[in-house]
């Protein structure tokens, strides 16, 4: 048998037995709105590769320190906020620049001096409103 509908609800609630063994809840909306919607975490060096990541579609390699990321589900507009890492040698720098647009982030890593350079791990971060 086949059936079709649609559940609503506005809470998710769940108990948490194995922890404290009390019930715990969540209103909806902030899975909507308040959690990440896409993130990654990459290898920028040689031949560039996904480590993990949530909501990308696909990845990049634009040349010396200029990286591309896909998202799966586009974002509703460009006003979202991203933000973004990466290390080289060991070394961890924020020196880095997000153009949005609703469907691809551009990621560009520079060094001391404004010296582009490859990145050994970048790791990239989206939150705002799914399209």
């Amino acid at each position: 048998m086949v059936a079709h509908g649609t559940i609503a609800f506005d809470t998710l609630t769940t108990s948490d037995q194995v922890n404290t063994g009390t019930e715990k809840s969540l209103d909806t909306s902030y899975l909507l709105n308040g959690s990440l919607k896409s993130w990654l975490n990459m290898n920028g060096q040689s031949t560039i590769a996904l480590n993990d990541s949530f909501n990308i579609a696909s990845i990049a390699d634009n040349g010396t320190g200029s990286y591309g990321a896909t998202v799966s589900n586009a974002m509703s507009n460009t006003y979202y906020v991203a933000a973004g890492e990466h290390s080289s040698n060991g070394s961890f720098s924020a020196n880095y620049r997000i153009i949005p647009s609703t469907t691809t982030h551009m990621v560009f890593f520079t060094q001391a001096g404004n010296a582009v350079e490859d990145a050994q791990t970048i790791t990239v971060m989206q939150g705002g409103d799914l399209a």
